[in-house]
């Protein structure tokens, strides 16, 4: 069943836990030119409690989400195994769809359900929110319109206050495809260049039950891009600091560079030093200006009938890097892409 198109972009949320929940607190109350219309979530508490909040009902399920009248869009917020199959029921109800990434931890389901969205003509848009932090896309920029010259080299650095729970990380896919895939995603957008080899070296530097888990906590990959650019990326799970994302492009002609913001902008000078505030310890203290930017592009493109600007294809390519860094550090040398995605 079509929607009823109407001037406001009425989107239908699946998956209410904490990122569904904040996107939907941002749809409701914060993007001009949409709404949430309706909200479902596996724990009925949870979309009951959230609905009440913003104001607008449930749906029992996700083929009544699918079905009702006031969605023009879905976002699908649930867990990884999930999103495949809610991408291949929503494309053919003619919903526009916005994903949390990744789709898939396998490349078959990814290319499965990318294949629903090209047959259904739909608008589709991967959640990946860092390419949206107005410093990252500031470099990004510096890149493409020529400011910094060729790029010669990247660096990009990721590293998380603390590790997450052992139970996430057992079926995570571990640090190349759960936390890296941003890095990946970033060196992609920031050199405007497809990557080429993939080089992984990973230790356990935090906790030993990343090695019970068949993980590393540390690691460090190099990509080589089609353009001769290249990029080096270091992930730790514990940054006792806080949370610290930096991306580094230098070029031909000089060089761009994300910093991390502070807590607050205050300096203590005294004649012991300086003191300033530490970094933001949650990611959602960090990103949510980005996460709100992305939503301001998928609402105009969706609504000015162009497509989105994180697409199918940038779903896709992170994971291949990803796959192509594990298989690298399990066997000790580099790889390349097409022996990961012939």
């Amino acid at each position: 069943m079509e929607a009823t198109r109407t001037a406001t972009l009425r989107v239908g949320i699946i998956g209410v836990g904490r990122i569904g929940r904040m996107h939907a607190e941002l749809l409701a109350r914060q993007v001009p030119g949409a709404s949430v219309s309706l909200v479902h979530d596996a724990r009925e508490d949870t979309a009951r409690e959230v609905a009440s909040e913003l104001g607008v009902a449930t749906a029992a399920g996700v083929d009544e989400l699918l079905a009702a009248d006031d969605v023009d869009a879905v976002a699908i917020c649930t867990s990884t195994d999930t999103h495949a199959d809610l991408i291949v029921a929503a494309a053919p109800a003619g919903r526009a769809i916005f994903c949390e990434k990744p789709i898939s931890l396998d490349l078959a389901e990814v290319d499965r359900a990318l294949a629903a969205v090209d047959e259904a003509g739909v608008p589709f848009q991967i959640g990946f929110n860092r390419r949206f932090d107005p410093a990252h896309a500031a470099v990004a920029a510096a890149v493409a319109d020529g400011t910094v010259g060729d790029p010669h080299l990247v660096r990009i650095s990721s590293r998380d206050p603390a590790p997450p729970p052992m139970s996430y990380v057992r079926t995570s896919g571990g640090i190349f495809l759960d936390m890296m895939i941003h890095d990946f995603d970033m060196a992609r957008f920031v050199t405007g260049s497809e990557v080429v080899e993939v080089f992984a070296r990973g230790a356990v530097r935090v906790d030993p039950a990343f090695a019970q888990a068949g993980d590393v906590d540390t690691a460090v990959v190099m990509l080589t891009h089609e353009n001769g650019c290249l990029t080096t990326i270091d992930n730790s799970r514990q940054a006792v600091y806080g949370y610290d994302q930096r991306v580094e492009v230098f070029g031909s002609a000089g060089m761009a560079a994300s910093e991390n913001p502070l807590g607050h902008s205050a300096l203590v000078r005294t004649g012991d030093g300086t003191k300033a505030a530490t970094l933001p310890y949650f990611y959602l203290e960090r990103y949510v200006p980005s996460y709100l930017r992305e939503w301001q592009a998928f609402v105009a493109a969706v609504s000015g009938g162009r497509t989105p600007p994180v697409t199918g294809a940038d779903a896709r390519a992170p994971l291949v890097l990803g796959l192509a860094a594990g298989r690298s550090l399990r066997e000790g040398r580099p790889v390349r892409v097409e022996e990961v995605d012939p």
